[in-house]
């Protein structure tokens, strides 16, 4: 069956992008599943949703961050992570929320708009925890738009789930959050398609990865003390 999948997904990638990349990603696939012993592999066109009625036109189609890129990005946060607190917008199956736990988060939430990729990814947290008790999961299954964002959270992590019009809903929700509680608050942002409203916010890039031209991520910092302005988006 993993075979399938595996398979299935490089002549999806091969087909949009070309059988190079395609080879690169099942190879860190097939290594990231198999030392995390987890089963996220694979696309989602979210057609589960558009049956609900969700309007799913700001949403990008669900494709697991490349552990390649993930990886790289958790050894660069883990430098400032004081604070054991993770929130990943746009969880899907629970990757990003295993990987996190391996490296030392303890408070770990995923929030997705999909009942079905949250069951997935209670179910992988689950078996997690009974092995490794340390690390607290809690699974949401909400509309990132609505959701608030904890005064305990220090570093969310998002792989380019939404288009600009959810992406700027949810970077007012992160001033929101630390216009109740004034922190430092770090942004693991994968294929940063829509970097330029965090720039626009105040955030300030830290640290940037780039690989051929279809690996990036950067890391943003928002710094703990506001400003006028900052104070202004947050209140509007």
């Amino acid at each position: 069956m993993k075979l399938v999948s595996y398979l299935h997904y490089f002549f999806y990638i091969a087909w949009n992008w070309n059988p190079i990349l395609a080879s690169f990603i099942i190879y860190y696939e097939i290594k990231g599943e198999r030392k995390y012993h987890i089963n996220t592999i694979g696309e989602n066109e979210l057609k589960s949703l558009k049956a609900r009625g969700i309007d799913i036109s700001h949403f990008h189609i669900y494709m697991p961050v490349n552990y390649y890129v993930l990886e790289h990005l958790m050894q660069e946060i883990v430098r400032f992570n004081g604070n054991k607190t993770f929130l990943d917008i746009g969880c899907g199956k629970g990757r990003v929320l295993i990987v996190a736990a391996t490296y030392g988060f303890e408070h770990i939430t995923g929030v997705d708009i999909s009942e079905e990729f949250c069951d997935e990814a209670e179910a992988i947290t689950q078996r997690y925890s009974s092995k490794n008790p340390q690390a607290d999961f809690t699974i949401v299954n909400v509309d990132a738009c609505k959701y608030d964002i904890p005064n305990e959270v220090t570093t969310i992590f998002l792989f380019n789930p939404f288009d600009e019009i959810i992406m700027n809903e949810v970077v007012n929700n992160i001033i929101k959050s630390q216009h109740r509680c004034s922190r430092d608050i770090r942004v693991i942002y994968a294929y940063p398609e829509h970097k330029s409203i965090f720039l626009e916010h105040g955030f300030v890039e830290t640290f940037c990865l780039k690989k051929w031209n279809h690996f990036e991520g950067v890391i943003l910092h928002l710094v703990g003390k506001l400003t006028p302005q900052t104070q202004n988006m947050a209140s509007s």
